[in-house]
């Protein structure tokens, strides 16, 4: 079985940063209860929880993706460009390494957060904007370019990070809620979606998507494309730009 490495919320949650949209009251408790939702979907449909040892001191912690990237056999640990975040890779290395994965790291000046990249294939979508930066979207060819990744930088500016504003199909179909989108030509195939929350879907296999409730247009919409959505209400999350994506790690390999 695949695993998905998955942090719990810390108590601080509620004081996660946040850039592009109002600050507005978090429920840490419903933040639970919510996140072990989202783990029992991962485990109900055929994935393995990893827990990374949780990192109270963090609010942003339970994001868990913007600790890495992997490809392959590599992670590629990443230095977030939030100073305040950088704390939280650490524990996720070991945990990662301890699944079999070779590890490398983006340094100084170079920064990335996991939540800037979008893997469609062997093309690798980087976002460039507030938490990625070229040293690391050059660090980051540099460390995949012999894996067969093609990595492309993309500009964000609208959202906080690329999978913010798109994720990809299982047929590789990047989609995105285009009012959000900054280039949507940058993407080989693009499908605009109704909601926001509608562009962000963790592929479970066999054509299952991991999706918020809030999206249930974009749900209704991928069911007729033939796609079986999964939801999960995700809301204190989104409060603090989160998405589906964010919550865990995939290890698919």
């Amino acid at each position: 079985m695949p695993a998905a490495l998955v942090r719990r919320p810390s108590p601080r949650l509620a004081e996660g940063l946040v850039t592009h949209i109002e600050r507005t009251p978090v429920d840490p408790d419903l933040a639970v209860q919510q996140w072990r939702q989202y783990v029992a979907a991962l485990r109900q449909h055929g994935w393995t929880p990893v827990e990374v040892p949780p990192i109270d001191d963090c609010p942003d912690g339970v994001f868990v993706e913007d600790t890495m990237v992997v490809y392959g056999d590599l992670a590629v640990i990443a230095r977030s460009g939030a100073g305040s975040r950088r704390p939280e890779a650490a524990a996720a290395e070991e945990a990662v390494r301890e699944q079999g994965y070779r590890i490398t790291h983006v340094t100084e000046p170079g920064t990335f957060d996991g939540g800037d990249i979008l893997k469609v294939g062997s093309t690798v979508y980087v976002g460039l904007g507030g938490r990625t930066n070229a040293e690391g979207i050059r660090q980051l060819q540099t460390a995949l370019s012999p894996l067969g990744a093609d990595v492309r930088a993309v500009p964000v500016e609208k959202v906080l990070h690329l999978k913010s504003a798109v994720t990809a199909l299982p047929d590789g179909t990047v989609i995105g809620y285009e009012p959000l989108v900054d280039d949507s030509t940058a993407f080989d195939a693009f499908r605009a979606v109704p909601e926001e929350a509608g562009a962000h879907v963790v592929l479970l296999g066999e054509e299952r998507l991991l999706m918020a409730a809030s999206a249930p247009k974009s749900a209704a919409m991928f069911a007729e494309l033939g796609y079986t959505p999964v939801v999960v209400d995700i809301s204190e999350f989104e409060k603090l730009e989160g998405c589906v994506t964010c919550l865990s790690v995939r290890l698919r390999r």
